[in-house]
């Protein structure tokens, strides 16, 4: 048995989350409360809903819902889990053995890797270059995948740099996992928080060996549902389907109803325009405010709540972040939990108000970091 690898970010964002007075290492926008969601379903209650056990892997209408959004996909190929961390779970537990090279494109929401090598498997990195708008040399990764990779684990769009994979990436990606054998784990849960409101191509249909994973957390501002997903061919479905007998078992079954009415035709569109319009102002909100505090840069995110951003301050990204919460009451990811100092991962989804005021404080610790001691060029 491998030994137990903490997560770290989550770790650090559960215990503190709710103890501070802003939370800015959230990565989706300020969640909807039951009323408004079926307020745009145009339902009066939920209310008789029973709290019994329902089907197992999501109910034929929710499965139907989640594959009508992905290519050439069935409900029998779907299944419905508590949340994408269950998801991914369920997926990495099905195709990593010991032993298993999984190539994992970095940064990313650290899960997987920390699956991988509990599970016995070997990482092996490519690297997103923030000087080549944060794409992944396509040579790297057919460097990377060989003739022996197990699994190749993509999120797109990506977190936490908010960057979506070109085409020549995507290529390169289906082409190591076609040359290699190999299955690719798309994680997509930010697909629909897209700034230009075009939505991300799924990796799902791209080739036979592709799980997808996705949630209504991230672009749908419903993350209290707890209810994500699997997409891969049926065959594969049952196998995943097995391993959350060992898990959750279910989703709950009012959430699987309520879910059910976020993804219908009607509503989801509108849940979708939700996001995008909060995204939108609170990126113009951080970008007006780095502009004037003048020690950070970014690429511009493409999708997510999130941005990512180099600092040019003289402490690590652990202790600014730790500053940041015990100092003066606002939570952020620090770089370190994605393997990069230097860098902090700023949420951008919440209320205006609770933004430009949680900014302000964090102007009010870089300026007295500032005045601690000279910083290093950038």
């Amino acid at each position: 048995m491998q030994p137990f690898r903490p997560f770290e970010m989550e770790r650090w964002q559960s215990t503190y989350e709710y103890r501070v007075d802003f939370n800015l290492s959230e990565s989706g926008v300020h969640p909807l409360s039951v009323r408004e969601l079926l307020d745009l379903a145009g339902q009066e209650t939920a209310d008789d809903t029973l709290l019994g056990y329902g089907q197992s892997n999501g109910s034929d209408e929710l499965r139907a819902a989640v594959a009508a959004l992905y290519p050439d996909a069935s409900e029998a190929g779907v299944v419905v889990c508590n949340g994408s961390a269950e998801a991914n779970f369920a997926a990495m537990w099905r195709l990593v053995h010991p032993g298993s090279e999984v190539v994992v494109v970095v940064p990313t929401y650290a899960q997987t890797i920390g699956l991988v090598q509990m599970l016995g498997g070997t990482v092996k990195t490519v690297p997103l270059l923030e000087e080549n708008g944060w794409q992944p040399d396509p040579a790297a990764i057919r460097a990377a995948a060989g003739d022996r990779a197990r699994v190749i684990v993509v999120t797109n769009p990506n977190n936490p740099t908010g960057a979506l994979l070109s085409s020549e990436a995507r290529e390169a990606v289906v082409a190591a996992a076609e040359r290699s054998g190999a299955w690719i784990v798309a994680d997509e849960v930010y697909m629909g928080a897209e700034l230009s409101g075009r939505e991300t191509p799924s990796f799902f249909g791209a080739t036979e060996r592709v799980v997808a994973t996705g949630s209504l957390s991230k672009a749908y501002g419903l993350p209290g549902l707890r209810i994500g997903w699997t997409v891969s061919p049926p065959a594969t479905r049952e196998e995943l389907w097995a391993r959350t007998d060992y898990t959750t078992i279910a989703p709950g079954t009012l959430t699987d109803r309520l879910a059910h009415m976020a993804l219908s035709p009607e509503v989801r569109p509108r849940l979708l325009e939700r996001t995008r319009e909060r995204i939108v102002a609170g990126l113009e909100i951080l970008e007006a405010w780095m502009a004037d505090v003048g020690v950070f840069s970014y690429r511009r995110p493409e999708a997510g709540a999130i941005c990512y951003v180099k600092y040019d301050l003289p402490v690590g990204s652990t202790e600014l972040a730790e500053r940041l919460r015990a100092e003066h009451s606002v939570l952020v990811v620090p770089g370190d939990h994605f393997g990069m100092d230097g860098y902090v991962r700023f949420g951008i989804g919440n209320p205006p108000e609770e933004l430009h005021a949680a900014l302000e404080r964090v102007g009010e610790a870089v300026r007295a970091l500032r005045q601690e001691g000279v910083s290093t060029p950038l």
